[in-house]
């Protein structure tokens, strides 16, 4: 199953929305790696790495970021990283991307398309 790390500059919004996204498909692993290596506001590549190490069950991990230097650090904890199978950024927006990414790979779903669910959250209409 592909899994899933989450990235957010704040540890308060990484935590609840690996909260909730474990709700939703608890079989999903999915990593919170959200602030800097001591809990304060930013981004970390190691943090990163760790988790994206952690969610790296064999089928591929996607990475779902907020902003700035989250995609920076991710890209750098990428190459850091020793999970042995893909790894892949998606260029989703945070909430979104991340409920879609863990609901397609909770339904089995390759790498590829848990990047495209994710990636189809930008044209997610909330109001008709």
């Amino acid at each position: 199953m592909v899994g899933l790390v989450i990235v957010s500059h704040s540890p308060e919004i990484s935590k609840g929305l690996v909260q909730m996204l474990v709700e939703a498909q608890p079989e999903v692993t999915v990593m919170d790696a959200g602030g800097t290596d001591d809990g304060e506001m930013g981004t970390s590549a190691m943090r990163i790495q760790t988790a994206i190490d952690k969610a790296d069950a064999g089928n591929g991990v996607v990475v779902l970021v907020d902003f700035g230097s989250s995609v920076m650090n991710a890209e750098m904890a990428i190459e850091m990283s020793e999970a042995e199978s893909d790894i892949m950024i998606a260029d989703a927006p945070l909430i979104e991307g991340a409920y879609s990414a863990v609901m397609e790979a909770g339904f089995g779903k390759s790498l590829e398309e848990v990047v495209n669910a994710a990636t189809s959250a930008k044209d997610t209409k909330k109001i008709q």
